[in-house]
């Protein structure tokens, strides 16, 4: 599902970090080594059909490599 975050993502919150996330060799292949972190936040989203809907969304985040592999996890309205 393809989909553009729209505003800010609100309530951040640290899901793992570290050795604690499973997919951590491979984030490190794909992206390169870092201070990995999986977190988890709410905010608006324009989904390809246009409609605008509320959802919670998870992504991974290293510094200086940045957010990858944003999914949607649930819808909130």
């Amino acid at each position: 599902m393809s989909f553009e975050i729209i505003g800010t993502i609100e309530n951040i919150e640290i899901i793992a970090i570290g050795r604690q996330i499973r997919e951590l060799q491979r984030l490190r292949k794909q992206y390169g080594h870092g201070k990995w972190r999986k977190l988890k936040g709410i905010a608006y989203v324009r989904l390809v059909n246009d409609n605008v809907r509320r959802a919670e969304i998870h992504w991974y985040e290293a510094h200086g490599i940045g957010r990858k592999k944003m999914k949607i996890k649930r819808f909130l309205d």
